[in-house]
């Protein structure tokens, strides 16, 4: 460790105690909410906000059905720097005479929203109401799995990773590309910006295709980066002796400047100060996908809770290593595209999936918990009669066509196993059957006074994030 690195720590010891001592009158409560995309961390976000400041459809969450949450306001964050995550505007698009669903996630965002609660027991009458502080942190998943590379060097990753892409229809071009290559040659900027560029249209498919595991995470999504030469590299194939100017190894030194440059503040400043973790997953667009994502997705999920670091928050830990994740929370999104009778079968897929990941968070004293949610619930139940047979499906109007359609999406296995034996054994297709799936535009809202967004479990997941708290 060097001079600067124990500076900082020394700082961000102090940062911390700091915020110790001021969380004894006002806690706070720093929630991330993660997900890969297209898994609906906006969605969740607008909803939960919505929901926590009109609790009529939270049953569930203790504080909320007691009455002990006596007000609720949104407050300037306490992070100037971070962008704020525009609530109002989300709302606004799934409020709307002609609702939408609102952009997704393409940066980190803030929002800070303030409880006043009235504490139960014996000297709630004596102590008054209290002040909670729930700071909800919005970043995109494709950048929390670039926190597993942090482990891995260059060689490491690009083994790994063609390796893993290897059979893949979407990547040939990509391999073809890499196979005319010598990693031995004297380094050539065109080149290199031709292997980046070839990488990147791979992984836009392969995120396309359902695929989870798809880093570099900031290739996706760029933003101010987009062209620097911290983006411009390839996975490559390890020769026996690259030579100081070689392409392998002008590579592997942005891989490293990618790791220290990148991914290490994003560490830092946003991941290490997370308490309570949401990581928000499209089970049903992986299992429509195919076997293969499905395993993608588990061995993804796995290295995402590696970045971690699970347990519980104390007063030494906080001001010494810095904060730990008390609880994380894995949740299937859309379960409003399967009737409710398949629900309890997409948690137990879901609790399967993540069976390594969750091992070891628990291990390490981390809560967990594994459900299947809408946070906003775009469709309605209907039982159909096909082939003389009852058909219990949802209805909804398709996003493609504005059109009302009833779907059913195949019938979930009983045992998870059955999903997950065929996916870790690497099988192309689903033996007995297809699991389909339809894209639903968000219904028109008609809210009564208090009532926020209509959800499934939205109030059960903030009962297990942060109803403790409250």
């Amino acid at each position: 460790m060097g001079i600067g690195d124990l500076a900082d720590g020394l700082t961000r010891g102090v940062e911390s105690l700091g915020a110790s001592v001021t969380g004894v009158f006002e806690p706070t409560v720093r929630l991330g909410v993660t997900g890969l995309s297209r898994a609906g961390k906006t969605v969740f976000i607008t909803s939960l906000i919505a929901n926590l400041l009109d609790q009529g459809r939270m049953p569930q969450l203790l504080p909320a059905a007691t009455g002990a949450i006596r007000a609720a306001y949104l407050q300037p964050q306490p992070d100037d720097t971070i962008p704020r995550f525009d609530y109002e505007t989300h709302l606004a698009a799934l409020t709307s005479p002609e609702p939408h669903w609102p952009e997704s996630t393409r940066a980190v965002s803030e929002l800070r929203l303030s409880l006043r609660v009235q504490p139960p027991g014996f000297l709630a009458g004596l102590s008054g109401p209290k002040t909670v502080h729930l700071d909800i942190v919005d970043y995109p998943g494709e950048w929390l799995l670039d926190l597993a590379l942090l482990d891995k060097s260059f060689a490491e990753w690009s083994t790994a990773t063609l390796d893993r892409i290897e059979k893949r229809e979407d990547a040939q071009g990509y391999l073809a590309a890499v196979s005319a290559a010598d990693p031995t040659a004297p380094f050539d900027e065109s080149a290199a910006q031709a292997l980046a560029q070839s990488y990147t249209n791979y992984l836009i498919r392969a995120r396309a295709a359902g695929y989870s595991d798809c880093t570099p995470g900031r290739f996706l999504l760029p933003g101010d980066l987009a062209g620097a030469p911290v983006l411009t590299f390839a996975p490559l194939p390890q020769p026996d002796r690259p030579t100081r100017k070689s392409l392998w190894r002008e590579m592997e030194r942005r891989y490293e400047a990618y790791k220290s440059q990148v991914v290490k503040p994003f560490f830092r400043d946003h991941f290490a100060r997370i308490d309570r973790q949401v990581v928000l997953v499209d089970a049903l667009g992986a299992i429509h996908s195919g076997p293969d994502a499905v395993e993608d997705m588990r061995r993804a999920m796995t290295e995402i809770l590696s970045s971690f670091r699970p347990g519980r928050n104390g007063f030494l830990t906080q001001l010494l290593l810095g904060r730990r994740v008390e609880k994380i929370l894995f949740a299937a999104t859309k379960a409003d595209h399967l009737h409710h009778s398949q629900h309890p079968r997409l948690t137990a897929i879901m609790d399967a999936m993540l069976r390594d990941a969750r091992d070891r968070a628990d291990f390490a004293g981390a809560g967990t918990a594994a459900m299947s949610i809408a946070a906003i619930r775009a469709t309605v139940e209907e039982t159909i009669t096909h082939e003389g047979a009852p058909l219990d499906c949802v209805r909804g109007t398709l996003l493609k066509t504005g059109k009302q359609a009833a779907l059913y999406p195949g019938e979930l296995p009983e045992d998870p196993n059955a999903l997950l034996s065929s996916a870790r054994a690497g099988a192309d297709r689903w033996l007995d059957q297809d699991y389909d799936i339809m894209s639903f535009a968000p219904a028109p809202l008609k809210l009564k006074p208090g009532d926020g967004p209509p959800h499934i479990r939205l109030d059960k997941a903030a009962q297990f994030l942060i109803g403790d708290k409250l």
